[in-house]
């Protein structure tokens, strides 16, 4: 089966209204309506709090299902947040960002960094000091055989 390249809008659906002749092998572009794609939605806590005495004093039929609707909510949603007024953790009802959690931090971080700072300082002295002896003992053998080559001459 040969897929044709591009569809025809249907000629009750156009965008202009009624179908002409040119406009009948047109592809139809995607809406605006739509995006790239999902985007998480994240709630304040005032928003969670709000939604939620709205719910409690919705008392007719239907009521809490239309504010849902309204909103764009899940009841699981309103359920949880519930709980979690319930429960007093205000700031559960808080958005959290998503992905693991951050260790906290070592109060002993401090120290080792400032001890191994120290630790490479003084490695750094006594290289400089171990070649500084190195030189020393170059010099002191090199005056040795100096004081003994022009001992030798003299006698």
């Amino acid at each position: 089966m040969v897929m044709p390249e591009r569809l025809p809008i249907s000629l009750s659906s156009s965008p202009e209204g009624p179908a002409t002749p040119s406009s009948a092998g047109r592809v139809v572009a995607a809406s605006a309506e739509f995006t790239a794609g999902p985007k998480r939605r994240s709630f304040t806590a005032k928003y969670k709090l709000q939604i939620l005495s709205e719910t409690d004093r919705a008392v007719d039929t239907g009521g809490i299902s239309a504010i849902l609707r309204r909103e764009g909510l899940y009841s699981s949603a309103l359920s949880d947040w519930r709980g979690q007024r319930d429960a007093g953790t205000l700031g559960a009802l808080t958005p959290r960002q998503r992905g693991p959690e951050k260790a906290a931090a070592n109060p002993l971080q401090a120290d080792l960094s400032k001890a191994n700072r120290e630790i490479s300082a003084l490695r750094r002295r006594l290289d400089q000091a171990e070649a500084i002896i190195a030189i020393q003992k170059k010099v002191a053998a090199l005056l040795d055989e100096m004081d003994q080559t022009s001992g030798s001459r003299k006698s």
